[in-house]
């Protein structure tokens, strides 16, 4: 047996690759699982994206090859929604590049800027791709809890100044997944600060931002991130393009540069007419959102319901797509209750360890489910009886 290579060796594969298989496999053996554990809208883009993009396939001349930086009206759309939405400019010729969905952005910044040894700094709990990410580029990785006296903040009272004088990479994700814990203006300009300070690169993953958030906020709302800030953008959450894949960086031209390095040799553009149909929905009204977040708030309260029918407390003021609670005390961990939950009642919800060992004792429910379901996913769990 050919061996794997070293830098996947303490790398675990996605643990919902492995869970959505074994669902599936278990409706197709005739169980009627409601799955409300992953945040893949099971809304559709508006109709003018679909529409765009049915056009623009139909051109010959759209099928070719096209700029590692996107296209101009791909970027040129963007950047007129990141003014609209936070006021903030962004140089739509150095400063993004598009990206296939904001996860290959964690791997190109991982590649890009991470040396063996470097301290990379993940939330706890917080999306595993980024640790996975800066594993497979050789990096140390620390964890950061977040604050108990100021909810969303990072803890970063454990690491010494040597420490944080040796990190290269923090990364910070708000409204962050799992928890839905939001951002202020005071946690950017101190966590732009501390960059500046130990000299590291700040990353914010940024794809839920609008998802029952009436304050979207960008790292780059404080104008000293420029020179040390990267942000994520998405179209998979808010306009309903997971499938998709569509989503940009945003940096400075020094860091837009670098990361094109490694960009330029893994893939060879996107599909011209998926970024004219993202360049459609960037330039949709607001009261798009305002019915997305009606749809997702009435959600929210079924699936309040649904946790208070288990016995679990929702924590803080939440954003996103997903709500965060804690699980019963006579639990002893959140996947015991999450299998409990998917072999008796046929509901899965997911279990916080997935995102950190801090996340042990909670569970995660996805709002990506049409109010019918989740009533039904409310009425299994009636009365239940361990």
């Amino acid at each position: 047996m050919i061996e794997s290579a070293d830098r996947i060796a303490n790398v675990q594969e996605y643990y919902f690759s492995k869970k959505l298989a074994e669902i599936a496999q278990r409706r197709k053996n005739g169980e009627e699982i409601i799955n409300l554990g992953v945040g893949s809208p099971d809304l559709p883009p508006h109709p003018s994206v679909v529409k765009a993009l049915n056009k623009s396939s139909k051109k010959t001349s759209n099928h070719g090859y096209q700029p590692y930086r996107g296209i101009p009206e791909f970027r040129e759309a963007y950047v007129a929604w990141y003014f609209k939405t936070y006021g903030v400019v962004v140089n739509p010729t150095t400063e993004i590049i598009s990206l296939m969905g904001s996860k290959e952005g964690v791997m190109h910044l991982s590649m890009a800027y991470i040396n063996p040894g470097d301290i990379v700094l993940v939330p706890n709990p917080g999306y595993p791709t980024y640790g996975a990410a800066a594993k497979i580029a050789g990096a140390d990785v620390r964890t950061y809890p977040f604050r108990e006296d100021k909810p969303g903040w990072p803890d970063l009272s454990g690491f010494s100044e040597e420490e944080l004088n040796r990190t290269k990479m923090f990364w910070i994700n708000y409204p962050h997944m799992p928890t839905g814990q939001l951002a202020t203006p005071e946690l950017f300009e101190n966590l732009v600060g501390l960059a500046q300070k130990h000299g590291f690169l700040l990353c914010h993953d940024n794809p839920y931002n609008g998802i029952l958030n009436e304050k979207p906020l960008s790292i780059f709302s404080v104008k000293e991130a420029a020179e040390i800030g990267v942000e994520l953008n998405s179209l998979s959450k808010i306009y309903n393009m997971a499938g998709w894949r569509v989503g940009c960086m945003i940096a400075g031209e020094s860091i837009i540069n670098t990361v094109l390095k490694f960009k330029t040799n893994v893939d060879s553009g996107m599909f011209k007419p998926t970024q004219l149909a993202a360049a459609k929905a960037l330039q949709l009204e607001g009261s798009w959102m305002k019915e997305l977040n009606e749809t997702y708030r009435r959600r929210r309260e079924i699936a309040r319901q649904i946790f208070k029918e288990i016995g679990c407390a929702p924590e803080g003021d939440q954003g996103g797509l997903f709500v965060w609670a804690r699980i019963p005390e006579d639990f002893a961990d959140a996947e015991m209750l999450s299998e409990e939950l998917l072999n008796k009642h046929q509901v899965f919800i997911a279990p916080g360890h997935i995102f950190g060992d801090r996340g042990a004792k909670h569970l995660r429910l996805s709002l990506c489910a049409t109010d019918a379901v989740l009533a039904e996913a409310q009425n299994r769990l009636k009365n239940r009886k361990r």
